[in-house]
């Protein structure tokens, strides 16, 4: 059974059809890319694959069921994390606060528990803050707990946002445009940053990328969209062969 089944997705905004049957089957611990030109619809996909937007048709099936409309808090609750293109950050919280956010739904103390302080409250707190700080070490921000998020330099406001995606424990994580705005040293160390993140935490990815050097790098397979439809899906090799991504994407041939 694929980890992450997408039916032959199609959404419309009034008259225009952003997406158009749009497949994919991911099993556990793939690493898959995104790729196509500006306004392809890559973000489009990842919306309506974490509940952001509902298709207009066609399903979405994930570890056996259908969550397709479901809300995007609920999305989270069914192990499917995602960052985004445009930073969200909690800009007026600490470090360790932005990635303690992201245990909000499991905890189990009351919210009576909580306003009274109770010994439980107290208890899993400290327990989220610790395992908040592991988490931070991982991304080499522990020594950066106690700052405002929006003081940290870009590239570790990069790993920071995910950082706060992984503390949701996902079997399914989907970066949108991780290398955004990063030099290529920044670069390099994302690449290996993914794959550790993929084998700590035995997980999926799937991740839009304009960077070729970090998609042909790290991903197993490659889905290729333009205007909305997929025109490619392969190796990494493959992908770099096809005439069709070199006409659309990669540039025409010499």
């Amino acid at each position: 059974m694929p980890l992450l089944k997408a039916n032959n997705l199609t959404i419309k905004f009034g008259g225009l059809v952003a997406v158009s049957d749009f497949t994919l089957n991911m099993g556990d611990n793939d690493l898959y890319g995104l790729i196509g030109p500006n306004g392809a619809g890559k973000t489009t996909i990842f919306n309506m694959l974490t509940g952001v937007y509902s298709p207009t048709s066609g399903d979405i099936v994930f570890s056996g069921e259908n969550i397709t409309g479901i809300k995007p808090y609920e999305i989270t609750k069914k192990k499917i994390a995602r960052t985004f293109q445009n930073i969200r950050l909690f800009k007026q919280l600490s470090v360790l606060d932005n990635v303690k956010i992201s245990f909000d739904y499991q905890t189990k103390y009351t919210l009576a528990e909580a306003i009274l302080k109770l010994p439980r409250y107290f208890e899993q707190e400290a327990k989220i803050a610790e395992e908040a700080m592991e988490i931070l070490k991982i991304f080499d921000l522990q020594d950066k707990a106690e700052e405002f998020s929006e003081n940290l330099p870009y590239g570790e406001q990069r790993r920071l946002e995910i950082a706060r995606a992984l503390a949701a424990r996902p079997k399914l994580l989907l970066l949108d445009e991780p290398a955004a705005g990063m030099n290529p040293q920044e670069t390099q160390e994302l690449m290996a940053l993914i794959r550790f993140i993929r084998k700590e935490f035995n997980i999926s990815i799937l991740l839009i990328e304009h960077d070729m050097r970090l998609v042909m790098g790290v991903c197993e397979r490659i889905i290729v969209v333009d205007y909305g439809k997929i025109i490619a899906e392969g190796t990494p090799d493959e992908i770099k062969k096809n005439p069709k991504v070199i006409e659309a994407y990669l540039g025409e041939e010499n």
